[in-house]
């Protein structure tokens, strides 16, 4: 499957996009989420985390590296920005393979440790007040994910 493109004109449009895939979602599943500072990486999570019952603030874990937060689902939110250049692997396959879902921003810092089979995101600004959101499905698991979602 290629990627497929889905533009947002407001954050609750993102809130909702998110909040639909986590009801598409199982445990043990890993979505990347790139984009630039400002696009909606964690807007998106928040949707994610709404979908997922978690009653937390979801905020980013850019100094901490991972936030944990409960739900119907663990939702697991990694930012491995600061693992540039690290080989330091902080037990990414409790995570990957465990019992929850887990979003990863700056993922190319961990690309060796990634299972094959994940949805990457990309976020784009396309101006001021609209976002593209770029899915591209790794593996049938998640092609039927991203077909469900835009269906």
């Amino acid at each position: 499957m290629k990627e497929i493109e889905i533009n947002v004109a407001t954050r609750e449009e993102t809130l909702q996009i998110a909040e639909r895939l986590a009801l598409l979602l199982k445990p043990g599943d890993v979505l990347t989420l790139e984009g630039d500072l400002g696009a909606g990486k964690t807007t998106f999570t928040k949707g994610l985390a709404n979908g997922l019952g978690v009653k937390q603030t979801v905020n980013s874990p850019t100094f901490t590296i991972i936030k944990e937060y409960a739900g119907e689902l663990p939702l697991y939110h990694m930012d491995v920005y600061r693992l540039e250049h690290s080989e330091e692997d902080i037990g990414f396959e409790e995570y990957f393979y465990g019992d929850g879902i887990t979003v990863v921003e700056w993922a190319q810092f961990i690309e060796d440790y990634l299972p094959k089979e994940r949805l990457n995101i990309t976020i784009e600004h396309v101006d001021e007040h609209r976002r593209r959101m770029i899915f591209q499905p790794q593996g049938l698991h998640f092609e039927v994910i991203v077909n469900e979602l835009i269906g």
